[in-house]
């Protein structure tokens, strides 16, 4: 059973009917047994495109505070090796960033073949948070949405499968956890008095939100919503849509390790290292 809502621009986006706690099925049980075997072939398959060099994958995770973008990294990717994936979380623009096109500093982070490249919040704050607090006007916005489709054809067509994701909590739910925050002293690094603060624009991100999906949902470039108020759930989902994304990449990847393997083996063969092919 599917989890997330896959939007590729060829359907209507009406987050207000996407519940944030997911169907009832599966049990928790059950839907843990099966997030662990996807971790797994998470892991496999990263091995696959780190070996093959034919593709990179960009997983861009966008919530509202509190949604669990930190607790899917560490849960999702859990087993995949570290060495050949790189976590980005961008913060409000640099004087030099914001000298440049609000995709610049992005671009600088996409991760090369072989790699996985996380952005914590990406390019989409520039037509989300900047669209609510009013740094960007409406017109701006809506000409930011074209380049955003541009640049992440430009990544697919460069070899870079994007995942995007969006984990959709419920108002009740984020209160929830930010009052749990002051009561465990070990989460007490990320109380903010503006997280309280951006909750009186809550409908206004749900808006944005809602008309950022609906204008950067492509094909090549799909949106998840995510219901993400049980986080089990939210891990299953999220990992159920990356192997989702991988999966058709597999043969082409295991083609490309054989053909290298191929070519190694006659470098060998030729320079005296292994028996001739029988």
């Amino acid at each position: 059973m599917t989890l997330a809502l896959r939007f590729d621009g060829s359907q209507p986006v009406d987050l207000a009917a996407i519940g944030t706690r997911g169907a009832e099925a599966p049990e928790k049980e059950a839907g843990e047994g099966e997030f662990d075997a996807l971790a797994d072939e998470l892991g496999a398959l990263q091995e696959l495109l780190y070996a093959a060099g034919t593709n990179a994958l960009l997983i861009v995770l966008q919530g509202m505070d509190t949604a669990g973008k930190d607790g899917t990294i560490r849960k999702v990717l859990a087993e995949m090796d570290p060495q050949g994936v790189l976590v980005w979380s961008f913060k409000a623009p640099t004087a030099e960033e914001r000298a440049h096109d609000f995709l610049w500093r992005h671009h600088l982070h996409t991760p090369s073949l072989s790699l996985v490249a996380v952005f914590n919040r990406s390019y989409y704050e520039a037509v989300l948070v900047e669209k609510v607090h009013g740094i960007a006007s409406a017109e701006v916005v809506e000409r930011r949405y074209p380049h955003i489709n541009d640049f992440e054809l430009l990544l697919e067509q460069s070899g870079v499968i994007v995942a995007k994701f969006f984990l959709h909590i419920s108002k009740e739910t984020q209160a929830e956890r930010l009052l749990a925050r002051q009561e465990e002293v070990e989460k007490w690094w990320k109380l903010s008095v503006g997280d309280w603060q951006e909750r009186a624009r809550w409908d206004d991100y749900m808006r944005a939100y809602e008309a950022a999906i609906a204008a950067t949902a492509t094909t090549w470039a799909p949106w998840y919503v995510i219901p993400a108020d049980r986080k089990w759930y939210r891990n299953l989902a999220v990992a159920q849509a990356l192997v989702e994304r991988l999966r058709p990449h597999e043969a082409a990847w295991r083609e490309a390790l054989r053909e290298k393997g191929e070519a190694e083996l006659q470098a060998l063969r030729e320079a005296g290292f292994a028996s001739p092919a029988g």
